[in-house]
């Protein structure tokens, strides 16, 4: 009997309605290559649903989603239709916080072919490490009246050691540095006490080298000098802005991907590209689809099928390095479905 994995599908709004069927297709012919099959359940959560039913999802649907083995994530929002803070609040943060989706991994890796804004290309190959259930999203505060606004950010030991703990394996299994992002000089209580915490926790690696960086200064140091990074480490909000920023590294925001970790598998990991909603682009497929192509392998490689994943990134990077088919946002001509067939062609190779 083949493996099997059971796959939710929220293809969402906007252009996620079209990459998350390239992304099946690919997904279905790496399946039957190598050896395991995938069971996909697509669901209709998203902006119109949030205007047909008044909620983005139903409490049932959570409970639904627990019964898959991941979740294949298009994008999420359409500020024409409903305020940018309902969709992300009804959707996806609670996803993350209540299947404890504590660890968001964003590579940023340059890609064969894929100028970069970096002067020389540099061949830059790092990972954001953000903390993504607690911190400056945790949602605690109110607004007190016209005039006052509160919004607190929540850091627990709990929150912090396990976040912490993540990044020092992964750096332990790379090149055994990490740069932790941080704003204690001006946030007094709660990110000294996020300081310290990794501190303490990174006493039990000592194979890996520590760096602590203003979150100003590591932004200028990663348009600066990209190759001095390994693994960063950074809270929620910070790890937001610090990996939309190494995404506009790798050339466009149709390139970087991303995970939603449990680490502890006690629920389904998301994994999705990070591109958004793109309205402006939405019908006209000419999305790019590498991100979700580049979410598909992390999902194939956190499923345990490392071999196909390494194929399917071998297949988009030999796609990029021949420049031939490009989506717009790369300076091409090519459609959402002529990506596609081209990484399906080179999976022939590959695979």
């Amino acid at each position: 009997m083949p493996r099997r994995y059971s796959i939710a599908l929220i293809p969402g709004d906007g252009i996620g309605q079209e990459v998350i069927p390239e992304g099946v297709r690919v997904l279905g012919t790496l399946a039957r290559r190598h050896g395991f099959a995938l069971d996909f359940t697509e669901y209709p959560y998203g902006t119109d649903y949030y205007l047909a039913h008044g909620v983005m999802i139903p409490e049932e649907g959570f409970e639904a989603l627990k019964g898959h083995d991941a979740i294949y994530l298009g994008a999420v929002g359409d500020p024409r239709k409903a305020p940018d803070h309902v969709t992300l609040r009804g959707l996806l943060i609670p996803l993350r916080q209540r299947f404890e989706l504590y660890v968001n991994l964003r590579p940023a890796r340059a890609l064969a072919g894929v100028p970069t804004p970096l002067k020389g290309d540099p061949p830059f190959d790092f990972e954001v490490v953000r903390e993504n259930a607690e911190g400056e999203y945790a949602g605690a505060g109110g607004v007190l009246s016209d005039e006052v606004a509160v919004q607190t950010a929540i850091f627990t030991r709990k929150g912090v050691e396990r976040i912490a703990r993540y990044a020092l394996k992964r750096a332990r299994s790379r090149k055994k540095r990490l740069t932790v992002a941080t704003k204690s000089n001006a946030l007094q209580h709660g990110l000294v006490f996020w300081d310290r915490v990794v501190r303490e926790v990174a006493r039990d690696y000592p194979d890996v080298e520590l760096a602590f960086m203003h979150a100003d200064a590591l932004a200028a140091a990663m348009v600066k000098d990209p190759l001095r990074f390994d693994v960063i480490l950074a809270t929620n909000l910070l790890g937001d802005l610090l990996t939309d920023l190494a995404g506009a590294l790798q050339g466009s925001l149709g390139i970087p991907a991303s995970a939603n970790l449990n680490p502890e598998r006690r629920f389904p990991s998301m994994f999705e590209p990070v591109h958004g909603s793109a309205p402006d682009i939405a019908g006209k497929g000419i999305a790019n689809p590498i991100a979700t192509f580049w979410a598909g392998a992390m999902m194939l490689d956190f499923l345990g099928e490392n071999e196909a994943a390494r194929a399917l990134m071998a297949a988009v990077e030999a796609v990029t390095a021949e420049g031939r088919v490009k989506t717009p946002d790369l300076g091409g001509k090519a459609t959402t479905r002529e990506v596609t067939d081209a990484v399906l062609s080179k999976l022939e190779v590959v695979a």
